[in-house]
């Protein structure tokens, strides 16, 4: 159980934004446009190709972690959760990047389409639906997460913990959306497809 803890722990770890924004642009993708490592930022600054890369490898990590709990300990929905826990943590406070990650929600959509998967298809499609019509990642992430607690207690059946753990993970990821949504009450929120800060600098991690 400890060696897949630990690998769970590693593949949370892997800083898939910020390895392609510097292989590919050569820069440091903490100091551009939101300043977070996560595939909405690397989308917006390094590209299209490279944020949905992102998007795929951190959702991956997450899957991978509970799939493999799930493989060589069948049955036991407490340690699943925990490796998802595990990876999901290693991804927002990341050791490698002095411990400041992204938010999560690639890699818990990975850690839940292995544990829920009815509910996180079903959100990840309002996710795609609430990006599309308001333009920011940050909104679609925000009601995603609000509307997947009540999706994965009343859709599928599955283990109560599944449940408390989805919930758990989706109040983590609003809270850690609370300076996206003040600053898109300032209308300063950075919308998905704007490119203008390709060539510049942020001042913080916004």
């Amino acid at each position: 159980m400890i060696f897949v803890g630990v690998l769970s722990y590693l593949l949370g770890a892997i800083p898939t934004g910020y390895i392609l924004a510097k292989k590919l642009r050569g820069i440091d993708i903490r100091k551009y446009g939101s300043g977070n490592p996560g595939a909405a930022n690397v989308y917006r600054i390094v590209g299209k190709g490279a944020g949905w890369a992102t998007f795929l490898v951190d959702a991956a990590k997450g899957f991978a972690a509970v799939a493999l709990a799930q493989h060589f300990f069948p049955g036991y929905h407490w340690f699943a959760i925990g490796c998802g826990f595990i990876a999901i943590f290693a991804h927002m406070s990341n050791i490698l990047l002095k411990f400041k990650g992204g938010k999560g929600v690639a890699t818990s959509a990975g850690v839940f389409a292995a544990l829920l998967p009815i509910p996180t298809a079903i959100v990840f499609t309002i996710f795609i639906i609430c990006v599309a019509i308001s333009g920011h990642i940050s909104v679609g992430s925000v009601i995603a997460a609000l509307a997947f607690p009540f999706l994965s207690f009343f859709i599928g059946d599955y283990p109560i913990s599944f449940k408390i753990m989805g919930t758990v993970i989706s109040i983590l990821i609003v809270y850690k959306h609370i300076p996206n949504m003040k600053r898109l009450f300032k209308k300063e929120e950075l919308k998905f497809e704007d490119g203008s800060d390709k060539d510049h600098k942020r001042h913080e991690n916004k």
